[in-house]
């Protein structure tokens, strides 16, 4: 049962436990994790984080990723929440949830759609600093790398 959703909404992540672990007897663990926006980025302040999409591909994007994340582990569920719109410092961004009978399959598999999502989904970020200057934001070398370890 797999649950993919691009938003401008926050997301309630006691909520979304509730919703991963409810009604399932079958798995013994419940992975999750949230991705924030921080204050800095290369060594700038960041006051807002704008995230735009293309609706319809970014979506399918990630039911791909997490096609290929139950492909690999024995996966039950898959929660992945993606926030569009601005953001500002702390605001959540990111929930990826992942149950499994065990816990280092859950973990893998969340550990991978976050890896996949940070380089092959269609979302594009543009920060803003204190001083009002804007630039996009590309993904970076060390995301990139990470992700190859999958191959």
């Amino acid at each position: 049962m797999d649950v993919i959703q691009v938003q401008e909404d926050d997301f309630n992540v006691q909520h979304e436990y509730d919703l991963l672990a409810e009604q399932n007897t079958d798995d013994g663990a419940v992975v999750m994790f949230v991705g924030r926006v921080r204050d800095f980025n290369a060594n700038e302040s960041v006051v807002q984080l704008e995230l735009q999409h293309y609706p319809g591909m970014a979506e399918k994007c990630l039911t791909d990723i997490a096609n290929k994340a139950r492909q690999q582990w024995p996966i039950n569920r898959i929660r992945i929440i993606h926030r569009v719109g601005k953001l500002g410092a702390s605001d959540q961004i990111v929930f990826v949830g992942t149950t499994s009978a065990h816990r280092k399959s859950a973990f893998e598999a969340a550990e991978f759609i976050m890896d996949y999502l940070k380089t092959d989904a269609p979302f594009w970020k543009k920060e803003q600093s204190e001083t009002g200057e804007s630039r996009w934001v590309e993904a970076q070398q060390k995301d990139i790398d990470q992700k190859q370890r999958w191959k």
